[in-house]
């Protein structure tokens, strides 16, 4: 049987397939490390690095909740990220998990001003 766990002490190892899962669903760069050691950081389908943190994913663990911000300091310095913090099943934070945040690039006016026109296309093909 095969199975997938993480725990505040798991490795860059044991939290990669969690972070290549993330990095396959967004095509995004992802980072994740586990509490009590460093982690992964992915970037075009691959893995660039294995001994990995940056300072959002070091604030998550200490503050335990979601941050979206632009890095001052790291690789990620002056890019939009978020990261927000994993937890195990006692509540407590196991691991942190981040993300660019293309969301604070994109639009949305321009973006979901086209959304009814796509909606209206979508029903016109079902009717076909």
């Amino acid at each position: 049987m095969s199975e997938l766990r993480i725990s505040e002490n798991s490795s860059s190892e044991e939290i990669l397939p969690f972070a290549k899962m993330v990095h396959e669903l967004f095509s995004l760069p992802v980072t994740m490390r586990s509490k009590n050691k460093k982690g992964v950081r992915i970037e075009n389908g691959k893995v660039v690095d294995k001994d990995y943190t940056g300072p959002v994913l070091e604030e998550v663990l200490q503050k335990n909740r979601v941050i979206h911000t632009i890095p001052t300091a790291g690789i990620y310095k002056g890019i939009p990220v978020v990261v927000t913090p994993i937890h195990g099943r006692d509540g407590h934070t196991i691991a942190a998990l981040g993300i660019v945040d293309v969301v604070c690039t994109i639009d949305l006016a321009s973006v979901f001003g086209n959304y009814p026109q796509i909606v209206r296309q979508v029903e016109e093909s079902k009717k076909r």
